[in-house]
């Protein structure tokens, strides 16, 4: 272990944790449990790098531009896809159910990952395909942190799929509201009859909710005791999913105090779906 490396690493994190910088190089050796001389060699060499500078007013010790730069190259090489599957495939060992990863684009959602449940009734979605957003649970959960006037461009577009859909705007924004308390949102057989799931919305570093994670399954099986006791569980393996994308506010059970934003369009390259025998179609 190169123990030089870690006290630089040390006193970077320590600049860079203090708001208004550090004020002495004994204030920083202070912080890392550092030796004076030790502190100060290692801060000579982060302004060398180009790490550290010192402010010329208050002579405080700050971090660069260039550890943003960093973050900001490493955050947008972050996919969704990449770090998700084993939260994935937790989430389809503890529910037993169809697994889906979600991105929102307009008035739908398009599926981006997946895994299919086990059992020989299941939801039927393919890799690529879209379904109405207001009608499904990853929809929902992702048009629930979207600007409130959101769905004011898309009111014409409400359609109705079965005797459950909401196309209403007015309902809509309500059940977007109980979904923002609860934390997560629920279908319960909005897009086809009989099928129902459960999902969270997924954040990325900047706080934009990048996709949605839920399950899916026929409501004879996933009925609404279920969701219930699910929903807790999606929203926890969701917010780890958010910390891998970079996301670094607290957990808490809702999303409801989040201020929402914006999500821009994004659209999946489609991919053949993988055959399967007594399905329930829709999520």
């Amino acid at each position: 272990m190169d123990k030089t490396l870690l006290k630089g690493l040390a006193v970077l994190e320590a600049v860079t944790n203090e708001p208004d910088g550090v004020q002495t190089i004994d204030d920083l050796a202070a912080l890392v449990g550092l030796t004076r001389s030790n502190a100060h060699r290692t801060v000579q060499t982060l302004i060398h790098a180009g790490y550290i500078e010192r402010e010329p007013g208050s002579g405080c010790y700050r971090g660069t531009t260039k550890l943003f730069e960093l973050g900001a190259r490493s955050v947008r090489k972050l996919d969704v896809r990449k770090v998700a599957p084993p939260v994935m495939q937790r989430l389809s060992a503890t529910t037993h159910e169809t697994v889906h990863l979600s991105v929102l684009d307009g008035i739908e959602v398009v599926y981006i990952e997946k895994i299919d449940s086990a059992l020989p009734i299941r939801a039927y979605t393919s890799l690529g395909g879209r379904a109405p957003a207001y009608a499904v649970a990853t929809g929902k959960a992702l048009l629930a942190v979207q600007p409130d006037d959101y769905l004011d461009a898309y009111g014409a577009q409400l359609h109705r799929h079965t005797p459950s859909t909401i196309i209403d705007l007015t309902a809509l924004r309500r059940e977007l509201a109980r979904a923002r308390t609860l934390g997560y949102a629920i279908n319960r057989g909005e897009w086809r009859d009989g099928v129902g799931g459960v999902a969270a919305p997924v954040f990325d570093g900047s706080e934009c909710a990048v996709a949605a994670l839920g399950i899916s399954g026929p409501l004879d099986r996933l009925n609404m005791a279920r969701m219930r006791e699910f929903g807790p569980l999606v929203v926890r393996l969701a917010f780890q999913l958010s910390r891998a994308m970079g996301y670094t506010r607290d957990y808490v059970p809702s999303f409801d105090g989040l201020v929402r934003k914006a999500v821009p369009s994004r659209r999946a390259r489609a991919e053949a779906p993988t055959p399967a025998s007594s399905m329930a179609k829709g999520e």
